[in-house]
């Protein structure tokens, strides 16, 4: 025998000794090279696993701690101390079988009666198998240590015994993945509510009975559409009817738990079921939907299940306000408007642990596994800005995706939930064939949220027993699948059948359930009973101040001068002892001469000075962005760091949470490095609370483009659809400065595409005054509709784009501006240069640099809604200008050009001539090359300024 081995055989394995045998385990566990060499060959040999080229082989399976063990090899020693000879063949066997309980915790879900259809052969996973530790027929019947399990409250269990309670708690309608948590006490909650009840809980008759309800209703309402509405796309749940006593627990539930608001997003499997059956909406409503009935107020509207609705149900804990946002056709784009409306709410009742408000999210098989947008909305929800305190993830998990998708090209996980797996979720698969278990896993799905504050996925696995649509044949691609879908009597057939053999139902009671709720529907009568329909939380929001608003340009945005000085004094002060960076205190010290009125304000101060004029009158304001705090060119420094602390995270000030006492809330939030999802969140917010200024800002401009989906399904459209209003602010870096492709344009020229109806507005200021007043209008004025600013870069220090103090006082934004050269005589002005943003210093420095006083320039500061009053008050005061040029650096074929190409042309005069002046069309939004920026940039003002070879209109 090896010598570490003899060394063992005078060791004292005592009670006293083994929580220290236990503890180093637990560290060769997890790091072999971490105990003494003695006792790594010694845990070697448990575990029967020889050495390979050096390297000692290990399998990737958590092990439990083996003290019962040597509690047991102590129990059996010499009270006197005398030395025991260990028996190696017991404590490994010990130690297999525990390997083996830890492989069905973590591999049980494959094994798992998952699928009605039962297409699918069981996988081969020997680690499944007791004979993959050694374990026979001889072993069957001994007995082992079961006191890390929740099987028994014996302290062992046979063989027989322990294989039988894993395969009941592990392998039977339920899946359970959780073993990838990295938190223990996750693990050990989760096992104790699955192996304590093998998986199978014993639910009351009532339950049983009123899980049948909802199965019926929501196959009654599939079948009563699809016989009186034929042919018309629904996008039918039948085969999936288990999601709906899904929820009708989950609500119910939520209700006990003490949550009183939820908010689901979903696509469109089952929506019209949720809206009926779960949230109450009279049937009635729905088929004038389906009879082409819209509501009156939507200039455009949309299709049935896309719309959103809200109801106040009574629960068995209570009143709880239900929530079902709109949603589009790009299915899982909703995750983060539902996560930034969930915090919204939760903010407006200081609910920072989430135990109110509730986020449910909805899925389909293949969108949850493909879709981007699923990644960046979890990578959001441990993060401080975005968090929720946890997301429950309902999957109706259909198995076949679209229509004509192979299982192999479906995506190149095991399960369509493994993305979760990013934040340590835990997921439930589970039959929906087997309601009952659908209804226990939705309830600890909800417990583990409460509990731990994390999200958690129910996955329903079930069919769809018609197409992707109404009129679609997926038995064209899937001839198999739909041949199984065929045979199948139905989950409510199944279950009713189930109870009437346990004798909860009598003969034909099924039957008549069903004939019941046919009635319902030829009534067209609600469904949910009760919903509450003089039920008001203190927390709800009166939007009725903001309806039927007309545009309008004028808000008296300007603050008194002391005001100004006295916040200004504020918000360039640190505390005692706090030691700003150098440069940020030299920032400070020119921001409060800037308040004073000693400096003309730059950007960042009158970006400041909105920001706290707002929360000192009321209004909330929330910036994100990936470099929000500070600004991606270091010109905001909203939040402050303390150069004398150690640490990383400590010593941060935030001036603008310091302006008044009880002063309205400032948040800024870095955020992670994501548009779609973080834009999506905004977006939400902003449509929960509009008291609040809801700001993201891109890194680049060019950025927003990873968010394109954002803006055209919800921002510029999202109130012609569906009535839903937002004052979300867009803040987005434009400006061509030689630096290339990806960050210099915005692209304005998508944005006012998209513009019609006062549906948003896009705005390009150019001074410190003009951004001062804007983002104040933005909240002041009495309507909310969501606002583009491009925003500057080098104009940011540009001197020229300061402001007098005096201006953020006396004045208010300016959607255009005219020319402000005292020494530019109207009567002799020739041309007037038309344009927006940057390049209009350009062009002022250029005619300084020719001399010429024959040329007048303006500035469009609002691109839509056009100011034509206003542009036209500027124009016609050059009444003997016979050319009008638009001066622009985009392209020819980007920018602001072809949309206002057509403004200026209905403000011109009698014989004037309306040309342009930029860069030529081009593919990209910009050059790559410095050389060929400044050559451009030089013949685009040659072009302002020098003779114009050819008009494109003339009046």
């Amino acid at each position: 025998m090896s010598s570490h081995v003899e060394s063992f055989q005078n060791s004292y394995l005592f009670g006293g000794n083994a929580p220290y045998v236990e503890e180093l385990y637990e560290s060769y566990l997890n790091n072999p090279s971490a105990v003494p060499e003695n006792w790594r060959a010694y845990f070697d040999q448990l575990q029967n696993l020889p050495a390979t080229d050096g390297q000692m082989q290990t399998r990737d399976l958590p092990h439990a701690p083996i003290v019962e063990t040597f509690a047991q090899r102590a129990r059996q020693g010499s009270s006197s101390m005398g030395a025991q000879k260990l028996d190696l063949t017991v404590a490994s066997k010990q130690l297999h079988v525990q390997s083996l309980i830890a492989a069905y915790r973590s591999l049980g879900s494959r094994w798992a009666d998952l699928d009605p259809l039962k297409l699918h052969d069981r996988d081969d996973i020997p680690e499944l198998d007791p004979a993959f530790y050694g374990l026979t027929d001889l072993d069957m019947d001994q007995e082992f240590s079961a006191t890390n399990t929740y099987f028994t409250s014996d302290s062992t269990m046979t063989l027989r015994q322990i294989i039988h309670a894993l395969k009941d708690t592990y392998c039977r309608s339920i899946g359970a993945e959780f073993m990838h948590c990295s938190d223990p006490v996750v693990k050990r909650w989760i096992q104790e509510r699955l192996e304590s009840t093998r998986s199978a809980p014993v639910l009351p008759n009532e339950v049983k009975r009123n899980v049948l309800q909802q199965l019926t209703e929501a196959e009654g309402l599939e079948r009563f559409l699809h016989t009186k509405y034929v042919g018309q796309k629904r996008f039918s749940l039948e085969g999936g009817e288990s999601f709906i006593a899904s929820m009708d627990e989950l609500v119910n539930h939520a209700g006990e738990c003490g949550i009183q608001e939820i908010v689901v997003g979903m696509a469109h499997r089952g929506r019209l079921n949720v809206l009926v059956n779960i949230m109450g909406k009279m049937p009635g409503d729905l088929f004038a939907e389906f009879e082409g009935k819209h509501a009156d107020g939507l200039t455009d509207g949309d299709v049935k299940y896309h719309n959103g609705f809200s109801s106040d149900l009574s629960t068995r804990g209570g009143p709880v306000h239900l929530s079902l946002a709109f949603n589009p056709s790009h299915l899982e784009i909703v995750n983060p408007v539902v996560e930034g409306s969930v915090r919204a709410r939760q903010e407006r009742r200081g609910d920072e642990q989430g135990k109110q408000v509730l986020g449910v999210l909805v899925h389909g098989d293949a969108a949850f596994a493909g879709q981007g947008v699923v990644m960046e909305t979890l990578n959001l929800a441990m993060t401080r800005g975005y968090g929720t305190g946890g997301t429950v993830h309902l999957v109706i998990n259909n198995q076949i995706g679209f229509t004509t998708s192979d299982p192999r090209d479906k995506g190149s996980t095991i399960y369509c939930t493994d993305v979760v797996k990013m934040i340590e979720a835990p997921v439930f698969h589970v039959n929906g064939d087997d309601p009952e278990a659908v209804v226990f896993a939705t309830r600890l799905a909800m417990d583990y949220r409460m509990t731990f504050g994390r999200d958690v996925v129910v996955d329903i696995v079930c069919f769809r027993k018609l197409g992707h649509n109404e009129q679609d044949t997926p038995s064209l691609t899937q001839p198999l699948m739909y041949k199984r879908i065929g045979q199948h009597p139905g989950t409510r057939k199944l279950y009713a059948d189930k109870l009437t053999t346990q004798g909860v139902l009598a003969e034909g009671e099924g039957d008549e359930m069903v004939k019941a709720y046919r009635q319902y529907m030829e009534d067209g009568r609600r469904t949910i009973e009760p919903v509450l329909t003089d039920y008001k939380s203190k927390y709800a929001i009166d939007w009725t101040p903001y309806l039927g608003a007309k545009w309008t340009d004028q808000a008296d945005t300007g603050v008194p001068i002391a005001e100004l000085k006295r916040i200004g004094e504020r918000i360039t002060t640190v505390p005692d002892g706090f030691t700003p960076h150098p440069l940020v205190n030299k920032l400070l010290n020119d921001r409060r001469a800037m308040a004073a009125g000693d400096l003309n304000l730059d950007w960042g101060m009158g970006e400041h000075l909105a920001f706290a004029t707002l929360v000192a009158s009321g209004y909330a304001v929330r910036i994100t962005g990936q470099d929000s705090g500070r600004g991606t060119f270091t010109h905001r420094h909203a939040v402050l760091h303390d150069q004398g602390r150690a640490r990383w995270n400590d010593g941060t000030y935030i001036p603008l949470q310091n302006v008044v006492e009880g002063q309205a809330p400032f948040t800024v939030i870095d955020s992670v490095l994501s548009e779609e999802a973080v834009l999506g969140f905004e977006y939400g917010y902003s449509c929960a609370d509009p008291n609040t200024l809801t700001i993201w800002e891109a890194q680049f401009g060019d950025f927003v483009n990873g968010a394109q989906v954002v803006i055209d399904q919800f921002i510029v459209s999202g109130e012609a659809k569906w009535g839903r209003q937002s004052g979300l602010t867009l803040m987005l870096p434009h400006g061509y400065e030689g630096q290339g492709p990806e960050h210099s344009s915005a692209r304005i020229e998508r944005f006012l595409q998209l513009c019609a109806d006062n549906n948003i507005q896009v705005v390009q200021p150019t001074n410190a005054a003009q951004i001062f007043h804007l983002l104040r209008r933005q909240m002041i004025r009495q309507f909310r509709k969501p606002l583009v600013i491009l925003t500057p870069k080098s104009l940011l220090r540009n001197k020229d784009a300061g402001s007098p103090l005096k201006d953020l006082a006396s004045s208010r934004f300016k959607p255009v501006i005219g020319e402000v050269n005292e020494s530019i005589d109207p009567a002799n002005v020739k041309r007037v240069l038309v344009c927006s943003g940057k390049v209009y210093y350009d062009l002022v420095n250029a005619r300084a640099e020719r001399d010429v006083n024959n040329v007048a320039i303006l500035r469009v500061e609002q691109l839509y809604p056009f100011a034509h009053k206003t542009f036209d008050a500027e124009l016609r005061k050059y009444s003997k200008a016979t050319e009008v040029v638009w001066v622009q650096d985009e392209p020819q074929n980007q920018g602001p050009w072809f949309y206002v190409e057509h403004h200026l042309y209905e403000n011109l005069t009698k014989g004037q001539k309306l040309a342009y002046a930029g860069r030529p069309a081009s593919a990209s939004p910009a050059v790559g090359y410095m050389a060929k920026h400044v050559e451009q940039q030089k013949a685009l003002i040659e072009q302002a300024f020098g003779r114009i070879k050819s008009f494109v209109l003339t009046k």
